[in-house]
């Protein structure tokens, strides 16, 4: 096709002249279009939509103060701390605000993606055709953790010090190759400059680099698919005469100013974290990370920052006692699937051999509690890839399931946030005996749900969107 640029009058605008010049050599108007400006979503979203905006708004706060911390961060162990309490807190202009805006904004990024997977996990937006969608945002949500992992050890504080090294040895406990794989990653025996200058660069180019991909292929396919809905319709089924949906909405401009309403009352709440709580307490910024990492002195207590607790205390709840429990789940799961499921004898055989392999390995004086509390860590995280294929439920929003999948909702997330408050909290008899049976119903939750999703009576759910006040 022939090179064409559109003729515009001689009076035209400067502006409308300059974008028909880019629009004739990048698609720039027709990506605009395409994602946003003429995408048409329901009609009916409620706040709990805001979310994904807002995590696309607190990624470019953290990119761009990421940039300026890092004009004036030494990735060096014996200068590093120095670089951060001193140099950017005390000598560079305005050094502290944007310190404590990238230390808030990591919190809040995972307040928000927290958010948004709960909205997703009421609504069913992980449910078919949507599943690639949820994929790429379970990828982010690794990414994400991954980043923070890597950054929290950047301020070379007590905390970040001690941290590093209790994650990093949990690979030692994987069989063979535990130790040498911790090796691998610090880059030395202990936790050392070595291990800072891998996590600054894995921190400041490879995972965001990654992360940006993930976020434009995360869009890309929520727009190709369309956006579910709270009474989770597919829009899309129903057209007008003018081949757009009849229960949607162009993006720009309604849900542009829906959007910049949100971020004008999070800008609000994040600047009163950050001029006057910005420590929150001991949760955002834990006040050990205030003391120079000390190799020769051991904090009392050890814990990762509050969005890693939940699955932190999962970790620390797996016991010798607790793998008892497991058995006993891993033979009722294992007797569920052989009398409720309709898979092939083969797939069942081979369920069972895996089942009886993790029985034989907690017998005792096998593979011993500390590796199956990093199995249980990580397979904590893994499930979530698999929620679209667990829910068997025949609606997708939780409107129109039976009223008693709400409480089995609450009871979860009333599980997960005792998790993450456990994991924050020195260790305890009772709540070692808490975050056991938390994890217990955090498991149970996802591994039973193909059955429980799928009973009760459901709701007929309308042809067409509703309106509900709240």
């Amino acid at each position: 096709m022939a090179f064409q640029e559109k003729k515009l009058p001689a009076n035209a605008p400067a502006v409308d002249k300059a974008l028909n010049w880019v629009d004739a050599r990048f698609p720039l108007t027709k990506l605009w279009n395409e994602q946003w400006g003429s995408y048409y979503a329901p009609k009916n979203f409620n706040f709990w939509y805001i979310f994904g905006s807002l995590a696309m708004f607190v990624l470019v706060i953290q990119i761009v103060t990421g940039i300026f911390l890092t004009m004036n961060y030494k990735p060096d162990a014996a200068l590093a701390f120095f670089s951060v309490e001193t140099t950017i807190m005390r000598d560079v202009p305005w050094g502290w605000l944007v310190r404590y805006m990238h230390s808030t904004g990591a919190s809040a990024f995972f307040i928000i993606i927290y958010l948004h997977m709960t909205r997703a996990l009421m609504y069913g937006s992980y449910r078919k055709p949507r599943e690639l969608v949820w994929l790429f945002g379970f990828a982010i949500f690794l990414c994400l953790m991954g980043e923070a992992f890597f950054g929290y050890l950047l301020p070379w504080g007590q905390m970040s010090y001690w941290g590093a090294q209790v994650i990093v040895n949990l690979f030692g406990a994987i069989p063979f190759i535990g130790p040498d794989l911790s090796t691998w990653i610090r880059g030395d025996f202990v936790v050392s400059d070595a291990t800072l200058n891998r996590f600054f660069a894995f921190h400041v180019i490879a995972i965001p680099l990654v992360l940006l991909g993930l976020v434009v292929a995360h869009l890309i396919a929520l727009h190709e698919v369309g956006s579910l809905n709270p009474d989770g319709i597919e829009v899309k089924d129903k057209l007008g005469a003018d081949g757009h949906p009849l229960d949607a909405i162009p993006s720009h401009p309604y849900y542009s100013v829906h959007d910049i309403f949100g971020v004008t009352v999070f800008l609000v709440i994040f600047s009163a974290v950050v001029f006057f709580a910005p420590e929150m307490g001991g949760y955002f910024l834990e006040y050990n990370n205030f003391i120079p990492a000390d190799s020769m002195k051991t904090p009392l207590h050890i814990a990762p920052t509050w969005y890693f607790t939940p699955f932190y205390s999962i970790l620390r709840a797996t016991t010798s006692d607790f793998l008892w429990v497991l058995i006993a789940g891993i033979v009722g799961y294992v007797g569920l699937i052989f009398l409720k499921t309709r898979l092939p004898i083969i797939l069942k055989a081979a369920i069972a051999c895996i089942g009886l392999a993790a029985i034989a390995g907690m017998m005792p004086g096998a593979l011993d509690a500390k590796f199956w509390g990093v199995v249980l860590f990580g397979s904590s995280v893994m499930i979530l890839g698999a929620l679209p294929w667990l829910d068997q439920s025949k609606v997708k929003s939780i409107r129109y399931r039976p009223d008693w999948h709400k409480y089995v909702y609450i009871v979860f997330g009333i599980a997960f946030v005792a998790l993450g408050y456990l994991g924050v909290k020195p260790p305890s008899p009772i709540g070692g005996y808490v975050s056991e049976v938390c994890t217990f119903i955090y498991f149970s939750f996802f591994l039973l749900m193909p059955w429980w999703s799928a009973i009760g009576k459901f709701k007929p759910v309308p042809d067409r969107v509703t309106f509900h006040p709240h």
